[in-house]
Formats: structure tokens, C-alpha cells, sequence
């Protein structure tokens, strides 16, 4: 896809993932999201090799549904009946949701946009208990790319659902400038036990306190925050422009995406700052009754539906 601006590679394969996006910067082209190579950091599995463009978590985007990031123990409870999940985490987790396996059909496309739908109904062994459909548009816009998701509930009961998405973003965005600045608008931060969160939102963590832009440093991060509403996490790469000046990258999101996710593996050339609608873990804090978990129960023939968006302002 191409517009003014801006242009991204969205192969059609399994995952609906995006190789990456790439924005004009005066006369060239400059890589924004990482094309992640296979190798991965601790919590998150993976070894060296090739890059594996048909494996969608190897790759710079991908969506996270009907749930973003980890069910503990792969079992899902909802209203005192449970289900075991695929363990699809070294961890012992099931993780990313359940469609990332799966082809994706192509509802239309066009120079600009692409908009892709899964259905559950259609295929054999989904990780999830109920019936569902996604939707995604994928659409360049005059500064960046747009991502719509709608989740719909087409069985005959209700279910909890959520969704995230999963970009990935280079540190250094030009060789010798320094590390990227992260700014993060956050009201509060979870205590995980491996990565899943286990009660109400509290403090943020201070290696995940980004609420002040600073670098990425060189700690491990990996943590679930409570968005401030209405405010885009911003990413700075200091004198990444040809004229010195720095070039910033907002992560905008609709309140629907009330939690962001932090990952910053030490070592690697890339981070990530996902929009979720839920916590980590929060289909088990919603059964708990733990206020603020951000998933919904959805009624059969209701859909939740989210935007975010990643833009490079002119300056």
C-alpha cells in the first residue's frame, strides 16, 4: 500500500501481520517499524536463523484477538465454567489470542487500504470456545497507518472478548544518533507474576515509568499499564532528520484501548508499545471480579470494534 507520505508491505498469508512501514523522509525512505528478526528475548521464546516472513510474530505488526497477550495456565474461565486453550508459549501460556495460525480472506483493497476478515465458523480447532469474527483495515493515511479491528460475537452466547496489536519499533532509527525517547501517558501499572497480571492496577512500576519521555535503557521490560485517556505515546529519535532535528512518531489510540503493554528486550534492535483493550491475564481478572480489566462480555451479535494509529507528523 502507497499514499502520500507513506507506504506499507502487508503480504496476504496467515496472521495478518505487516512486514513494515516505511515513511519518506525528504528524498528516501526511512523504516519505522522493525522487521523483527527471529531470535527473541527471555519470555518470549524463539532462536536464531532466517527471517520467517510467514510466521506472523517474526514480523514488524500483527493483531492480538480475542485476547492480547497471556491466559495463565492456558485455562479460561467465564462465569464458573472453564476451557483449556492451546499452549501456544514457552512459558506455559496461551498467548498473541487465537487467529495468528489461520489464513485471513481479503474483503477489499485498494492503492491504500486493505481490510481482511477471519471466521471463526470456517476453520477446525480455534483456541477460543465461542464463535467469533474479525475484521481489520489496515489504511495509509497522509502521515502514517491506521488500524481498525472489530471483534463480533456470532454464536448464541455471551463471551468475554478483548483485543491488542503488537508493533514493533526500531530503537535507532539512523545509525550513531542514540537510542529512541519513549513518552507514555499512564494512570497506573500491574503487579505480574509471569507477565499475567494478578489484581487491580496500582503503581507504575519504575523501570516502566515513561509518563516523563526518557530513553529505553537497558533494563528488561515487559509490563501492562493503565492508559491515560485520549493521550498518544509518543517515540522520539534524536537527530534522526537530515536537517539534525528529531523525528517523532505517535502511537494514537481510541479509549478502547484503555492499557498499553511495554516490551523492551536488553541486546535487540527493536521494542514494542501495544495498544490493548485489557490487561494481561484479564479474562481471569474479570471472573475475579477485579474492577478495570478492560475485557467486555459480549452479547451474541454485539462486536466491539477499536482504532489506532501509528503517524510521523511533518514538521
Amino acid at each position: 500500500m502507497r499514499s502520500r507520505g507513506s507506504r506499507s508491505t502487508a503480504p496476504q498469508s496467515r496472521g495478518r501481520r505487516c512486514r513494515g512501514r516505511r515513511r519518506a523522509r525528504r528524498s528516501r525512505w526511512t523504516s519505522t517499524c522493525e522487521r523483527r528478526p527471529p531470535g527473541r528475548s527471555r519470555r518470549r521464546g524463539g532462536g536464531p536463523g532466517r527471517a520467517r516472513h510467514h510466521v506472523p510474530s517474526a514480523c514488524s505488526s500483527f493483531p492480538l484477538v480475542p485476547w492480547s497477550n497471556r491466559v495463565a495456565e492456558c485455562t479460561l474461565t467465564f462465569r464458573g465454567r472453564s476451557w483449556r486453550l492451546p499452549r501456544t508459549a514457552a512459558d506455559g501460556t496461551s498467548m498473541h489470542g487465537a487467529v495468528l495460525p489461520y489464513a485471513i480472506s481479503v474483503v477489499e483493497a485498494s492503492g491504500t487500504h486493505v481490510t481482511l476478515r477471519f471466521d471463526a465458523r470456517t476453520v477446525v480447532g480455534v483456541g477460543f470456545p465461542w464463535r467469533f469474527t474479525t475484521t481489520l483495515t489496515y489504511a495509509l493515511t497522509g502521515d502514517g497507518l491506521a488500524v481498525t479491528t472489530t471483534v463480533a460475537n456470532v454464536d448464541d452466547e455471551d463471551f468475554p472478548a478483548g483485543f491488542g496489536h503488537h508493533p514493533y519499533l526500531v530503537r535507532e532509527l539512523v545509525p550513531g544518533r542514540g537510542d529512541a525517547l519513549l513518552e507514555l501517558p499512564a494512570m497506573g501499572g500491574y503487579g505480574l507474576t509471569d507477565a499475567v497480571a494478578t489484581g487491580p492496577a496500582a503503581v507504575i512500576p519504575s523501570r516502566a515509568d515513561f509518563r516523563a519521555a526518557r530513553e529505553l535503557g537497558g533494563r528488561f521490560i515487559d509490563d501492562c499499564l493503565v492508559a491515560a485517556p485520549g493521550a498518544p505515546a509518543r517515540v522520539v529519535y534524536p537527530g534522526a532528520r537530515r536537517d539534525g532535528g528529531d523525528v517523532e512518531v505517535l502511537v494514537e489510540r481510541d479509549d478502547v484501548y484503555g492499557h498499553w503493554v511495554v516490551y523492551v528486550p536488553p541486546g535487540r534492535s527493536y521494542f514494542a508499545v501495544e495498544p490493548a483493550t485489557h490487561a494481561n491475564g484479564g479474562f481471569a481478572l474479570l471472573e475475579a471480579g477485579v474492577p478495570g480489566s478492560g475485557v467486555r462480555v459480549l452479547e451474541p451479535g454485539e462486536e466491539i470494534t477499536g482504532r489506532f494509529a501509528l503517524r510521523v507528523p511533518a514538521v
